[in-house]
């Protein structure tokens, strides 16, 4: 299997990265669907531990609350799912319209390929987020997102 993030084109403004991962979708899911864990999966380093409100698993419409941390201020986003298909896919939105989305598809027992998407094509202002290099940071996180996230399973299924 390998052990390496590769970049995927999925079209302008998006920003994607996938990997295979050595668990279960619906175990990797749970992780992904539970706001309360978003600390723990972050690679990035922009979110905050700490409250989380919303529910413990996402749902279709659910609206959720994480702190964050840029440029050395703190602060908390809300976002709210606008897509949701258990085990396989969750998309959330950004206050500012961008969107977070992670796709799940697992490709033989207890092997995931896990594709995470940061896609700016709705945002209400694309082109401050180019001037602010957020699609190029964004792409650095995601890839230790998901390198992080194939490290804590690298034993295999839980």
């Amino acid at each position: 299997m390998a052990d390496t993030v590769i970049e995927v084109d999925a079209g302008p403004r998006r920003v994607a990265r996938q990997v295979l991962v050595r668990a279960p979708a619906a175990e990797i899911f749970a992780l992904v669907a539970n706001p309360h864990r978003h600390p723990e999966l972050d690679g990035s380093g922009t979110v905050r531990p700490g409250p989380v409100s919303g529910p413990e698993i996402l749902s279709a419409g659910a609206r959720f609350t994480v702190g964050m941390k840029q440029y050395g201020a703190p602060y908390k986003i809300t976002s709210t799912v606008t897509a949701f298909e258990a085990d396989q896919l969750i998309e959330w939105q950004h206050p500012m319209g961008h969107r977070w989305r992670w796709e799940l598809a697992e490709i033989e027992p207890g092997v995931t390929q896990v594709t995470e998407t940061f896609d700016y094509t709705t945002s209400r202002n694309p082109r401050l987020l180019e001037i602010l290099g957020q699609p190029g940071k964004n792409a650095t996180g995601i890839t230790k997102t998901l390198q992080a996230l194939q490290a804590r399973f690298a034993g295999g299924p839980s």
